[in-house]
């Protein structure tokens, strides 16, 4: 074989190779990467998760029922006027601005990735057990559902939270890039949100902000 023959098969070889290392490849490691523990990162949405999935989990949670209207409510007013969001605890969908329309309600935004969320939503679990306590209404965001009901089980929280998987009621609130996110929603449909604390530590601080805001003007 001649030289020039030689040097012809190398390049070609040398070729083949280049376009084998640059082909997208179709093994395990090439899987786009999920990680819940991560703030910012490409997060599951939980869509298409089973009731045969849930259902093991929602029992074992043991969430209280998600609101309905109230018998004589105002019409829906505000940012949540015809926002909807699966409840968490139960099959079902919530009419969020109906539901919570003539009522005050504490609406606490939060993730089972979340562990400032950890500490502050067995806070919220022990305010919501005072007897001068307006209603908590958890809203899980950016997460299974399926991830969100086993944090529930473990932390042993069991106020109702709904599922967020599509952002609707993040896009409607105008929610912050940061959890947990705690708002008050008056009983005229209008929300504020509590930045002062920014996580609660104590009951105490919980029914404080709470009366401060209710006696603010909208």
């Amino acid at each position: 074989m001649s030289s020039a023959a030689r040097w012809t098969i190398a390049v070609v070889v040398l070729a083949v190779a280049g376009i084998v290392a640059l082909w997208p490849g179709t093994g395990e490691t090439d899987a786009p990467r999920t990680d819940q523990g991560t703030p910012g990162s490409s997060r599951p949405d939980g869509a298409g998760e089973s009731d045969a999935v849930l259902a093991p989990l929602r029992e074992r949670a043991a969430l209280q029922p998600c609101p309905s209207p109230a018998s004589g409510a105002p019409v829906p007013a505000g940012p949540l006027a015809g926002v909807h969001a699966p409840c968490l605890g139960t099959p079902g969908t919530v009419d969020i601005g109906t539901a919570l329309a003539g009522k005050t309600t504490l609406l606490n935004l939060w993730a089972s990735w979340c562990g400032p969320c950890r500490e502050e939503m067995p806070v919220l679990a022990r305010y919501a057990e005072r007897a001068d306590s307006v209603p908590v209404l958890g809203v899980n965001v950016q997460d299974r559902a399926s991830a969100a009901l086993k944090f529930l089980g473990e932390v042993g929280v069991s106020y109702p939270s709904l599922y967020d998987g599509d952002g609707r009621v993040e896009r409607a609130l105008s929610t912050p890039p940061v959890l947990p996110v705690n708002y008050l929603v008056r009983p005229d449909g209008s929300v504020v949100r509590i930045t002062d604390p920014p996580v609660f530590h104590s009951p105490d601080e919980v029914h404080a902000a709470v009366e401060r805001h209710r006696r603010a003007n909208p």
